[in-house]
């Protein structure tokens, strides 16, 4: 499961400067400047990059058994500038002390 944590980090984290460059670079070029190349190149590939997080997301919620409304914050992380570093933060906190409590669980001793 550690695998599923790492590659939600890494989508996360990608989409979250995509987003970035998409706002804060690419339509201020667009709309201030006039030129529409920047956000005609990274606008789809935020937007290929979101689907695949969004199925990383969905196999991590889907691997921990989180109620929806986690999988409706993560889906929202991809959509609002500096959300996603946020999230992928708490998301991952919450994901890798499952992990340890349950390799706790797993390691105690069973007593007769």
């Amino acid at each position: 499961m550690e695998a599923a944590v790492t590659r939600y980090r890494a989508l996360a984290f990608t989409v979250g400067v995509m987003l970035l460059l998409l706002v804060f670079v690419a339509m201020p070029i667009r709309y201030i400047g006039g030129n529409a190349t920047p956000s005609g190149i990274i606008s789809p590939i935020h937007g290929i990059l979101y689907i695949v997080y969004l199925v990383m997301a969905y196999d991590l919620w889907r691997r921990f058994s989180w109620p929806l409304p986690r999988m409706a914050l993560m889906v929202t992380a991809g959509l609002i500038p500096f959300l996603a570093f946020y999230i992928e933060h708490k998301i991952v906190g919450a994901a890798r002390a499952e992990l340890a409590a349950g390799n706790e669980a797993a390691s105690a001793p069973v007593q007769a």
